[in-house]
């Protein structure tokens, strides 16, 4: 088939086989939803997929720096990228990764589906990293590329969080969940605003990582206080 014809026949097929999924999900007696749960093996291999995913975020680096002079500005450019690429990765590992959702048919679609944007959006921000090698020496970032990896950022968080929403309380703390929510989708929003204004590769991919930041930092100091708050509470009842 002719290229499009062919990029549109997959598009069909995809859409036709998650809506059938979907439809059996949905539709399963009770004995047979059991069966559809997520497996703790599952979600170690969706893990693994991830890193995987993850994986062609180095490999476009790679193609990148191999395909242009190395100079201190590629090589920086280089380097920043490979970070952007950690900030999807710790976005969804520490945030929702390697967590089962919990024993309900609309968590485990939630779930699975959640799964589809998020590897689509790291394989395709791993594919622009190539483009933001090559123009590492460019006064703004090329427009295609600029917004396959605002754009890219930003389903990674809305993903990441839509597979959280989907998971067990026993998971973590529940009451990071709103707050964390609320400030995934704002940095998603500037994720795109940063993709739209285009700046240079390196500022680009600053700019990125320092957006992935913000939610993983959050998160981080949630939990450093929730851990220092349980240290008090044991030593007051050691001393009491």
């Amino acid at each position: 088939m002719p290229a499009g014809a062919r990029v549109l026949a997959w598009g069909l097929l995809d859409a036709a086989y998650l809506a059938g999924f979907a439809a059996v999900v949905i539709t399963a007696s009770p004995a047979q939803a059991a069966a559809l749960f997520v497996t703790d093996s599952l979600t170690e291999r969706f893990g693994a997929f991830t890193i995987i995913v993850l994986g062609e975020t180095l490999t476009g680096v790679v193609a990148g720096l191999a395909g242009q002079p190395i100079s201190a500005l590629t090589l920086a450019v280089g380097l920043v990228a490979v970070v952007v690429g950690f900030g999807a990765w710790w976005t969804y590992f520490d945030l929702a990764g390697q967590r089962r959702p919990r024993p309900e048919r609309r968590a485990s679609l939630q779930w699975l589906a959640g799964h589809l944007p998020l590897t689509a959006a790291i394989a395709a921000m791993g594919a622009a990293m190539v483009s933001l090698v090559d123009h590492a020496h460019d006064g703004r970032t090329p427009a295609d590329t600029a917004w396959v990896l605002g754009a890219g950022a930003a389903i990674v968080l809305g993903a990441t969080m839509l597979i959280s929403a989907s998971q067990q309380a026993g998971n973590g703390d529940r009451r990071l969940d709103r707050p964390l929510v609320r400030t995934c989708a704002a940095v998603a929003v500037a994720c795109l605003a940063v993709g739209a204004a285009r700046p240079a590769p390196v500022i680009l991919g600053l700019a990125l990582v320092l957006l992935l930041s913000i939610p993983w930092g959050l998160a981080v100091a949630h939990r450093v206080q929730l851990s220092a708050a349980e240290l008090n509470d044991d030593q007051a009842s050691q001393r009491s």
